[in-house]
């Protein structure tokens, strides 16, 4: 058996996905974060919990644009595997203010109730 690989016996049970239906209620959200503009759209699952979010930085394919967006796609697909929201945001890193650090974390602050 290499580094990293598990026996069969213990892997770990694959959760199944809960994809959100194709109509769904959905919010847009602007915000501005250390002088770059953000356009963030959450998509939501029937019972009203977050289950995707889309964000994109102002300067189309740039490299801060691509990090927002891969940040969100992985915070999407954490959510619709069923990590709590609570959690992600938990793990975000923060400033000495516990202000996010970064364009995902300053996402998902402006949609936790």
């Amino acid at each position: 058996m290499e580094i990293g690989q598990n026996a069969s016996a213990d892997k770990p049970a694959l959760r199944t996905r809960n994809i959100l239906p194709h109509r769904r209620a959905s919010q847009t959200i602007e915000f501005v974060l250390d002088g770059s503009r953000y356009q963030m759209t959450v998509g939501s699952f029937p019972d009203g919990s977050v289950g995707e979010i889309f964000l994109n930085a102002d300067r189309a394919d740039s490299l801060l644009d691509v990090l927002a967006s891969d940040a969100a796609i992985l915070a999407s697909l954490a959510l619709q595997y069923g990590c709590p929201l609570d959690a992600i945001l938990h793990a975000v890193k923060r400033d000495g203010r516990g202000v996010p650090a970064s364009p995902i974390g300053a996402a998902l602050d402006r949609i936790t109730p």
